[in-house]
């Protein structure tokens, strides 16, 4: 519904023709369209029960992660504070209410604890190359 009314119909045809050719040669295979995860999936304004989102990670929480986990989770808050951003601005572009504003800084607070969790192992390395190269990489995030 939000994207319909955002971009019209003419940006996801090609995805949607794609989607029924492919239902009509008998195969399952969706088509992906990279735009659509810029926006949030359409959900019906009035329903009854309100939709909650979760809270920002805490860094106690962070720092069981391994470093394999924490570049993953920073990259999926990256990709959800797009999300955010993008969907505030076209709604902005509409003079329509952003809904649950709340939620771009919890993604902003749990992105800044990463970056502070990785600072302290970074510190608490004893190689001080592999400190000073840590801190580079961390502050180029």
């Amino acid at each position: 519904m939000f994207l319909t009314r955002v971009f019209g119909r003419r940006l996801f045809s090609t995805a949607r023709s794609e989607t029924s050719a492919a239902g009509a040669a008998g195969t399952v295979r969706t088509a992906h369209n990279p735009l659509e995860e810029f926006f949030e999936a359409d959900r019906n304004p009035e329903e009854e029960k309100p939709v909650v989102y979760g809270r920002s990670w805490k860094a106690s929480e962070l720092r069981l992660k391994s470093w394999d986990d924490l570049h993953k989770l920073w990259y999926v808050l990256l990709k959800e504070k797009n999300m955010l951003m993008t969907q505030r601005q076209m709604l902005h572009a509409q003079n329509l209410r952003f809904p649950n504003p709340e939620r771009l800084p919890k993604v902003r607070k749990s992105m800044c604890r990463i970056k502070h969790v990785l600072t302290e192992r970074a510190i608490e390395d004893p190689d001080p190359r592999r400190t000073a190269e840590m801190k580079r990489m961390i502050n180029a995030l």
